[in-house]
């Protein structure tokens, strides 16, 4: 074998043949950004408890928590070199793999939870269709929950936020565009580098979930929480689909059926925590920005139709833009 053979096979193993030759048939390693403890955690490790019995161990996960596998990117990457097989992702990382999902992330779309379930079933096809192109198999969507602005000064609503240093997840293009249109110059940063920047006072606000403010302890290193959400943040859980085709039939069904019922429940209890979350931080001296005036919730609403079309063409189509806000606005017209 001459030394360009040797060469070739000895790049392939290490990008790929080290993931076979040390992971155990059946399971499947899986990465999340969830910290230990967090109700994420618990109840992925129920789903890995019932899949394991009813496989008789010939089915479970090896799970990377709290992101030491990386940043969203980082476990996409890994997964499509097999050195992961599945993830828990936010937007930021489906996006990495299908861009048009990303629009269920643009801002004020969505006004309560029904309204997501409604697009979200409504349209599973086409998401299901969208990971499955990019070789990856849907599992089931594990919600983040209706993102909110905390910031460390007080300020009188949205429009303020143009005064103020805002974190920006690095690379995320739907904060970029919706940043952009609000008027902030924001500071890009990885998700890892922001307990740290909110501490140095790099930055004085930033972006998420009452949940994951309390998870990731952000609300320690800030005063106010706007009540205005932002927008709702997606989250899903795939699994490569290469990985999944050599699963036998018993265990595709198996995972498929299992992650419904575990995400659904997921979902669910993520939107009671987010609730709560909101009274645990008010004890703990979070003071709540209250909602805008008829006029400003009025701008909010057109800012987000101008960067859901500023957005498309770049992450998804016109057509599907358009398929979504009719479909939203039937189905609100249906309540009255």
């Amino acid at each position: 074998m001459n030394i360009f053979k040797k060469l070739f096979f000895l790049i392939f193993f290490l990008n790929f043949g080290t993931s076979f030759l040390f992971s155990e048939e059946g399971t499947i390693k899986f990465a999340t950004l969830a910290p230990e403890g967090s109700t994420w955690l618990k109840v992925l490790r129920a789903w890995n408890k019932e899949i394991m019995e009813k496989s008789n161990g010939q089915l479970k996960f090896k799970i990377y928590s709290g992101g030491v596998s990386g940043d969203e990117k980082d476990v996409v990457r890994k997964i499509r070199l097999g050195q992961l097989q599945a993830g828990g992702f936010t937007g930021v990382g489906l996006g990495e793999i299908a861009p048009e999902v990303r629009i269920l992330d643009t801002p004020f779309l969505f006004r309560d939870s029904n309204e997501i379930d409604y697009i979200y079933g409504k349209f599973e096809k086409e998401w299901v269709n969208a990971f499955e192109k990019k070789g990856y198999i849907f599992l089931g969507w594990a919600e983040v929950g209706f993102v909110h602005f905390f910031v460390s000064k007080p300020i009188q609503g949205l429009n303020d936020l143009k005064k103020l240093k805002i974190w920006m997840w690095e690379g995320d293009p739907i904060a970029e565009i919706t940043f952009k249109t609000m008027g902030i110059s924001p500071i890009p940063l990885s998700i890892a580098d922001v307990m740290t920047s909110l501490q140095t006072g790099l930055i004085e606000g930033v972006y998420c979930s009452p949940m994951a403010a309390i998870a990731l302890q952000w609300f320690t290193r800030t005063k106010y929480m706007v009540e205005t959400p932002l927008a709702n943040a997606s989250g899903a859980v795939l699994i490569s689909k290469s990985s999944f085709d050599r699963l036998k039939p018993e265990l595709k069904q198996l995972l498929l059926e299992s992650g419904k019922k575990h995400l659904k429940q997921l979902t669910n209890l993520s939107r009671l925590e987010n609730r709560d979350s909101i009274a645990t931080l008010k004890k703990n001296g979070i003071q709540l920005i209250l909602s805008s005036s008829e006029k400003e919730i009025e701008s909010n609403q057109k800012m987000g139709e101008d960067a859901r079309k500023k957005l498309a063409g770049k992450l998804y189509e016109v057509s599907l833009l358009e398929k979504i806000e009719k479909a939203l606005e039937e189905y609100r017209l249906s309540l009255h």
